[in-house]
């Protein structure tokens, strides 16, 4: 019986599987070297792609920095929620959610990326509306299921949500800048812990 040729890929899986090649070389090339240091042409090559090819995807260097920002966020994202399904307990997965984003600041791509670059490159406005979709969306979506289990008190979340995030973004700048990472986490950890517990609604007492 006479194998069958293997099919021949769409112009648009081609396309897509280019794009994927660009955002992964840049994303090697940003978290290694930084924003400044990387050029458009050592990414194309990086990714065997003529430099036309890239300006056929990225219109410049800022917007694939935002393609690899905006897969940074959609990775960490998924760390976050694997953390929260890993507990049964509501008060310990929403935690470990926040421990997750704390622990990945410890990966030099994550610190380069989305915490020294990322605020420089794509500015305030583009850069929440991009984690709006991705890590501050889980961080909402969990605040608001603790609070209709009554695990959080009820409290306004538009003040809530900000001061929290904002407190897990410096915390994970801090641990990237310190001399000491692994130790700088674990303090930031157990600072957090007793800020978090400060949110948590007491439990009701067994009669």
């Amino acid at each position: 019986m006479a194998s069958r040729k293997p099919r021949a890929r769409t112009q648009i899986e081609r396309s897509d599987a280019t794009r994927t090649a660009l955002i992964t070389s840049a994303h090697a090339l940003f978290a290694d070297q930084g924003y400044a240091a990387t050029s458009l042409e050592a990414v194309a090559n990086h990714a065997g792609v003529t430099k036309g090819g890239l300006y056929h995807h990225f219109a410049g260097k800022v917007e694939l920095f935002e393609a690899v920002f905006e897969q940074e966020q959609m990775r960490l994202a998924e760390l976050g929620v694997r953390a929260y399904a890993g507990k049964r307990d509501q008060r310990a997965g929403l935690f470990e959610a926040c421990r997750s984003f704390l622990e990945a600041a410890l990966e030099p791509g994550v610190q380069r990326i989305a915490l020294l670059d990322g605020p420089t490159v794509l500015g305030w406005d583009r850069l929440h509306e991009i984690e709006g979709r991705y890590t501050l969306a889980n961080l909402r979506l969990g605040i608001e299921r603790a609070m209709a289990d009554k695990v959080i008190t009820m409290r306004p979340i538009e003040p809530l949500l900000p001061l929290l995030n904002g407190a897990l973004c410096d915390a994970a700048m801090f641990i990237a800048r310190s001399k000491d990472p692994r130790a700088a986490l674990r303090a930031t950890l157990s600072e957090f812990r007793v800020m978090f517990d400060a949110l948590i609604a007491p439990r009701p007492s067994t009669p």
